[in-house]
């Protein structure tokens, strides 16, 4: 390993220790430690501790091919360590700014959202619904109306129009009542044999089949 390599690596390393020093305080950030469950909190310190080998090994094979040396070790930990004496305390007054941004940002559509869209939309179909309710019912009301007057003009007319047919028909010649007897008793009999018929086919149709 020449000394260009070497003094590049131990310059990655520094900087891959100041990394994890942000990567951990983001990672403890968002963990929310106390109040998850230990087995969760179990498996994300696993993944997070694999994910950051991977990355420290992955960036040492791009510098010196993945060689490890004892020097490496010590740049990451003066990295982390320049971090958590110079850094720190920035990164998470910087850290906590842009959740508080984000949070805001993201209180501030949600409520554009309900103003602009949300509410409109939901006002508008409840008007809609409010007038076809409202035709509904006044429709229902007409109906009834209409039914009620139809019904107290049937009433009003009945007797008098009974009254007029009776004596119509006691003005009628007997050959004319003879001939309208006829046809109502024809008429009768054709409509009871097609009731019959049909009573027979009916109970044939019914009659369980063996």
């Amino acid at each position: 390993m020449t000394l260009s390599t070497q003094f590049l690596t131990m310059l990655s390393m520094i900087g891959m220790g100041s990394l994890f020093g942000v990567m951990f305080d983001t990672y403890q950030r968002f963990l929310d430690r106390p109040n998850r469950k230990s087995w969760i909190v179990f498996i994300n310190d696993l993944l997070f501790w694999v994910i950051q080998a991977l990355i420290i090994f992955y960036i040492l094979f791009l510098v010196n091919n993945g060689e490890l040396r004892f020097y490496i070790f010590v740049a990451l930990l003066c990295g982390f360590a320049a971090y958590q004496s110079l850094f720190k305390g920035i990164y998470l007054r910087l850290l906590e700014a842009m959740i508080r941004s984000v949070i805001a940002l993201y209180q501030f559509f949600r409520r554009a959202f309900q103003l602009l869209i949300y509410k409109p939309v939901v006002g508008i179909i409840q008007l809609l619904i409010s007038i076809i309710i409202l035709l509904g019912r006044g429709t229902l009301s007409l109906v009834k109306f209409i039914l009620k007057i139809l019904l107290f003009i049937l009433k009003v007319l009945w007797v008098p129009l009974v009254k007029i047919v009776l004596i119509l028909w006691k003005l009628l010649p007997k050959s004319i009542k003879k001939s309208v007897e006829k046809l109502y008793n024809r008429t009768a009999g054709i409509f009871m044999e097609i009731k019959n018929y049909l009573s027979k086919w009916i109970k044939k149709w019914k009659r369980p089949k063996e």
